[in-house]
């Protein structure tokens, strides 16, 4: 299994390494100090199995899980036993405490074996009862955003509009403008459909956030955005399911 180990701590990353190397079906692929690291790891490297301790600065290990949407199996790491009910609700496969023993290490590590496969997606999104006492998925609310370094947590109902810049987009919101690497169409695949439309090849805008729409653009914030004559369909009809 190709492993990455999360953690901010020197030490806790080399006992773990040490441990991993002890253990002939564990690949070390990287050790990552904070949870940007591990973003970049794991879309570089095909990823079994993350180690993730939860506190850590910036983003906590349980913030960054929730943010993955196809997560390797994961074993949690801290030093803190009052986040192991969080922690199973993500169903991660085991919940370590620090000092980790080499015994307990690989009794964690028996349990990833012995599930069905490699690459299970492990989040599962907690489910609320509906009056009609059918479940449906609980969604997040919001996204990470990779910018400058770091990675900043961006509410959807924030979000006025989107602006794409071939490789780059532009995400604006009343705290200002956040420059991302990615394209529009990936990240419009993340945005909720209800709220979200493309209004024209170059922008994403929030329908709740559409102060007027006129034959050709719609303001959002003081802001005029052009409407494609090919997306102009699927906005309208959008808007009118807003209308009253």
């Amino acid at each position: 299994m190709n492993v990455i180990i999360v953690d901010d701590e020197p030490l806790a990353l080399d006992i773990l390494e040490n441990y991993i190397f002890r253990n002939p079906e564990l690949k070390l692929l990287a050790k990552c100090r904070n949870a940007l690291e591990a973003f970049e790891a794991i879309h570089k490297y095909e990823i079994d199995l993350m180690f993730l301790d939860i506190q850590m600065p910036q983003i906590t290990g349980i913030d960054f899980l929730k943010t993955l949407s196809n997560p390797p199996q994961v074993i949690m790491t801290t030093a803190y036993p009052n986040f192991a009910v969080e922690g199973f609700e993500l169903s991660v496969v085991d919940y370590l405490l620090k000092p980790i023993s080499l015994e307990r290490f690989d009794k964690a590590v028996q349990k990833v074996n012995r599930l069905p496969a490699a690459n299970t997606t492990l989040i599962k999104p907690p489910v609320a009862a509906t009056t009609e006492g059918e479940n449906v998925e609980k969604k997040n609310d919001y996204i990470f955003v990779k910018t400058d370094k770091k990675l900043v947590k961006l509410k959807f109902a924030d979000i006025f509009f989107i602006e794409g810049l071939k490789d780059y987009v532009m995400i604006f919101s009343p705290t200002g403008r956040i420059i991302t690497l990615q394209t529009l169409k990936a990240l419009e695949e993340k945005l909720p459909q209800d709220d979200f439309v493309r209004a024209h090849r170059s922008f994403i805008v929030n329908i709740n956030h559409i102060d007027q729409v006129e034959a050709h653009h719609v303001v959002i914030n003081k802001k005029e955005i052009p409407i494609g004559k090919n997306f102009k369909e699927e906005l309208q009809q959008l808007i009118n399911k807003k209308r009253l």
